[in-house]
Parts: structure tokens; sequence; C-alpha cells
């Protein structure tokens, strides 16, 4: 995932994101990619799944596969809970490039439920508050597009094909793993 603006004029050169929390970390995702945000209410589990699929859920007339982010970044899982959040996130396929509408949100690709402890932030950040994660950083790095500071927290902005790479490689090996 490159990080970019649709503007041209380098100053006023931002993105809007939609920040959520994991842990005590705040994790940002470009905001084009969220189709919405709700509570979480039923998880159907399916067998056979990686360990941070937590089933499926159903929302808006759409069977969704739900991603438990705690497990996907190796933290322990806690209940969930009235803050607990799913992002639903349509991003393009890792190895499909999808196509935008006129409104710039894209039109194929996956749909995916991010289950995270908290969200409520819509936030704009200027892009050369951006820095690219070092290389072998962390474990977790290949799932990082970007780092951005903002006031006193720190934002890890994901990158979104990445962190769904591994569900991609188990549905093209043949595993039962749901596909949006």
């Amino acid at each position: 995932m490159t990080i970019h603006s649709d503007q041209n004029n380098d100053q006023d050169s931002r993105d809007y994101f939609v920040l959520f929390e994991v842990g005590d970390t705040t994790y940002g995702v470009r905001a084009l990619m969220v189709q919405q945000m709700e509570m979480l209410e039923s998880i159907t589990r399916v067998p056979n799944t990686a360990e941070f699929v937590e089933g499926v859920v159903f929302s808006r007339g759409q069977v969704i596969p739900a991603i438990n982010l705690r497990s996907r970044f190796g933290l322990e899982k806690i209940p969930y809970d009235s803050r607990t959040r799913l992002l639903v996130i349509k991003t393009e396929a890792p190895l499909e490039l999808g196509r935008r509408n006129a409104d710039g949100r894209l039109s194929e690709g996956r749909t995916v439920g991010l289950i995270a402890d908290t969200a409520r932030e819509f936030v704009s950040i200027p892009l050369d508050a951006v820095q690219k994660p070092s290389e072998g950083l962390l474990a977790t790095a290949n799932c990082l597009a970007g780092i951005a500071r903002l006031g006193d927290r720190t934002v890890l902005i994901l990158n979104m094909e990445e962190l769904l790479s591994f569900h991609s490689r188990q549905e093209q090996s043949g595993s039962l793993v749901p596909s949006p």
C-alpha cells in the first residue's frame, strides 16, 4: 500500500484515516477503505480457519469474514464488550488491482471485518507526517504502511494488503478460510 493523496499541492497533501485501538496501540486505516463501523453483535464460528479468523458476521446483507486483530498481532484475546468495534473494510485483492468508482471508492476487491478493541476517530493526517517503518523493525512491520505522530500519540498505519496476505495464501492453497 502506498499512501498518497489525490491532491497535487504538497503542502496541502493529506489523507483521511479511521483510527482504532488494539491493546494499547493506535492503528489507522485509510478512510476510503472503510465501508462502515459497527458494534460487534454475533459471530458464527467456521471450522478449520486461521487462528485469527474469528468466523463470519452478517452485515447489511453480506457474509463477511471477521479477523480478530488481537490474534493477528499476537496479543492475548479479551472478551468483547460494548466498546468492541467491527470495521468493515473493502480492499483490493493482493493480486488484482481493483477499480475505483467516480467517488474514489474501490469497486472490486474483498470485504473483511476487522475486530478492534475500540474505534471512534476519523482524522486527517498530513502525508509528510507519515514516515515509512524501518525494515525488519517488528514481525508485524510488513503490515505497516507508515507511522505517524499525532500530538503525543503514535499511529501505526496498516497496509491492508499485507495484513490480509496470509488470508489470501490460505485461499490459494485450498484451505477452508472463508472468502468475502
